[in-house]
């Protein structure tokens, strides 16, 4: 890319994919939605692997 242009920043779309470890809910949030609110299970960033 040439020097001197802009590259456009689309904040917007900053939401990950996050999925409940006990029962399997997956819901899109800005940060770790923290304790699901269906069974109470935590979340794990899909984006990110279980190891």
């Amino acid at each position: 890319m040439p020097h001197g242009q802009d590259i456009e920043d689309d904040t917007s779309e900053m939401t990950s994919e996050y999925e409940c470890l006990q029962c399997g809910r997956i819901v899109e949030a800005e940060t770790n939605p923290g304790e699901c609110e269906e069974c109470g299970g935590d979340f794990q960033n899909r984006a990110k692997s279980i190891e």
